[in-house]
């Protein structure tokens, strides 16, 4: 019998990051990601989570908090994704586990499932725009702000990393080309 290895590939593995002049667009593969679920009113859950990951979790609908470690966005009343470093998703999921053992929960790594596309530049927010219904206006959208949506047929997760403005689009692997294909599109029209 061969012995076969897989290769760890990202879905858009070998594309060429898209630098226009108002635009950038590339993805940000292997970012380890969790989906926990719990009572946040639960005062041992809350505590479980905040020995851990060292903060709160963001309980403020489509709010985000940033740690030294992890990104933790707010997806739902019970819900949370939390972003990390490849390979350090496998222990956080372990000693979340073991912190909430015997606490209503749930902790899945998803890290297969999706990836991270980043949009950036001063023409970031119009090529959004093009395929997202959200409102990205600063005025309700801004940094710390996260939400979920759809870029044309793709669903996304979208969180505003700064004011440049700076956007991670976390997409399934299936809609990863797609996305990316389309952002591009829509970024020629300025550069």
């Amino acid at each position: 019998m061969a012995n076969i290895t897989a290769l760890a590939r990202s879905p858009l593995h070998g594309r060429m990051p898209f630098q226009g002049s108002q635009t950038q667009i590339a993805e940000r593969p292997f970012i380890g990601k969790l989906t926990l679920r719990g009572n946040a009113e639960d005062t041992g859950f809350a505590a479980g989570v905040g020995s851990i990951l060292g903060v709160s979790l963001p309980t403020e609908p489509n709010t985000v908090t940033e740690t030294g470690v992890c990104q933790i966005s707010w997806v739902g009343p019970d819900e949370w994704l939390i972003y990390t470093a490849d390979g350090a998703q496998k222990p956080l999921q372990e000693r979340l586990k073991t912190a909430l053992e015997g606490i209503h929960s749930a902790v899945v790594d998803v890290s297969d499932y999706y990836t991270i596309i980043r949009i950036s530049g001063t023409r970031a927010r119009d090529v959004l725009a093009k395929g997202c219904p959200l409102d990205l206006h600063p005025r309700v959208f801004r940094p710390g702000r996260c939400a979920g949506s759809l870029f044309l047929k793709a669903a996304i997760r979208i969180i505003q990393i700064d004011d440049t403005p700076i956007y991670d689009l976390q997409v399934r692997w299936t809609f990863a080309e797609y996305l990316f294909q389309h952002l591009v599109r829509g970024a020629e029209e300025w550069n």
